[in-house]
């Protein structure tokens, strides 16, 4: 009997120099997979020069890896590509396996984590535009019965042709009430993006698994769940962090990312992803233990420009340094003077990130001021917002040296020394 919780992963490999990279695509599916609790009995990788229209890989070497894995009885076939709804039917007719592919995993695994109303809504929106091209593999058994009526000199429709209508105009109405709702909750976000106006906002961005959430909690004490799975995360929390002299600001973070997410999976987690679009400066995480931690850099810089965020201001945090190899690390380092290493799960080098954050979001000068004795109120606010390196006290007032940020600096122009 077939066991539909265990399938084997196939993909297609069209250039022999990407062979590694098909490998390591194939293994991120296996964790994918794994996360949407289905076991994987089998991994086979085909070199070929195009994909095969029919099955998208070859019959043969399909029916090749069912064969070596038949002991374990896979009931399903996962494809690490997106499969045309053709080659999805004509698949499971031939080989009675259910196929899906990439981006069905994807979707499942969205379905499963999500916890918010908002979250929910993206990922039914996602999985109704996925389903909407591939309805005829739905009906498809239906068109047997297709053919033409008694005594009729025309075609008649069949009955998967009239059910795949009554389904489209069904699903786009769906579509638009879904599309409708996330609307508001997109409304919601930006009124409350206004009220922080004046405070800066800071997104955690990077691939999936990166340790996203284990900074959120190291920074914030927030208690977000983390879990070593794919996409634990899928709707952003935001929590309000001091940093110096009293200052404020938003950090949210966020849905990972993960090569190849689909442009249609992308678009409709625009209200979770309007936190990055909107931020001040994104916190790039990068599992630097991984030894893929630079290909999967580009990955996210991909998405990024994608949603029209590649020109935020980032700064590269290379986490799990507990884990990785520092000569590596060092190396890279050098060549990236935006970067920072550090252990969110330990606590390493968090007090210097907070650091460089806060001169990354406040860019500051020094400046010389004469404040009258009658304004002593600017005198405990200039205390306050800036850093005191020299008093002076005059006849006509306090003479002050200190370096001041340059949002703060309109509070004291009138005392500006030339």
């Amino acid at each position: 009997m077939l066991d539909m919780n265990k399938a084997i992963l196939v993909g297609v490999c069209l250039r022999p120099s990407e062979y590694d990279k098909k490998i390591t695509s194939l293994d991120e599916l296996a964790r994918l997979a794994d996360t949407a609790g289905v076991e994987v009995v089998g991994k086979f990788i085909q070199k070929r020069q195009k994909p095969d229209k029919t099955y998208y890989i070859g019959k043969g070497f399909l029916a090749e890896a069912i064969n070596e894995t038949k002991e374990e009885n896979p009931g399903l076939i996962i494809f690490d590509n997106e499969l045309s709804p053709s080659q999805g039917r004509n698949t499971e007719k031939e080989f009675e396996l259910d196929a899906i592919d990439r981006t069905e995993v994807i979707l499942k695994i969205f379905h499963d984590h999500a916890r918010t109303k908002e979250s929910k809504l993206q990922v039914q929106l996602a999985e109704l535009q996925y389903q909407l091209p591939r309805l005829k593999r739905l009906w498809g058994h239906l068109d047997k019965e297709k053919g033409q009526a008694a005594g009729s000199s025309g075609a008649s429709r069949g009955m998967g042709e009239k059910q795949i209508e009554i389904d489209k105009r069904l699903i786009r109405r769906e579509i638009a009430k879904v599309k409708a709702e996330l609307k508001k909750v997109f409304l919601h976000k930006e009124m409350q993006n206004k009220q922080r106006e004046n405070v800066k906002k800071v997104c955690l961005v990077g691939y999936t698994n990166a340790g996203k959430s284990t900074l959120f909690n190291r920074l914030t004490d927030a208690g977000v769940m983390v879990e070593d799975k794919l996409f634990a995360t899928l709707s952003t929390t935001s929590r309000k962090l001091s940093l110096s002299k009293g200052r404020n600001m938003i950090l949210s973070d966020t849905v990972g990312f993960i090569s190849d997410l689909p442009h249609h999976l992308v678009a409709s987690f625009r209200a979770t992803l309007k936190d990055v679009v909107d931020a001040d400066l994104l916190l790039h995480i990068v599992d630097s233990a991984d030894e893929l931690f630079p290909s999967y850099i580009d990955e996210v810089q991909k998405v990024l420009a994608q949603i029209k965020a590649e020109n935020i201001p980032q700064m590269l945090i290379l986490n799990k340094l507990d884990e990785a190899d520092r000569t590596k690390l060092k190396f890279y380092m050098k060549a990236h003077d935006d970067s920072i290493s550090i252990s969110a799960k330990k606590g390493e080098n968090i007090e210097e990130l907070l650091q460089k954050i806060d001169a990354k979001l406040h860019s500051a000068d020094k400046y010389v001021l004469l404040i009258p004795h009658t304004e002593q109120k600017a005198v405990n606010l200039l205390h306050k917002l800036g850093q005191i390196e020299e008093t002076e006290y005059l006849e006509e007032g306090v003479q002050i040296t200190a370096v001041i940020n340059q949002e703060d600096l309109h509070e004291f122009e009138r005392f500006l020394q030339k």
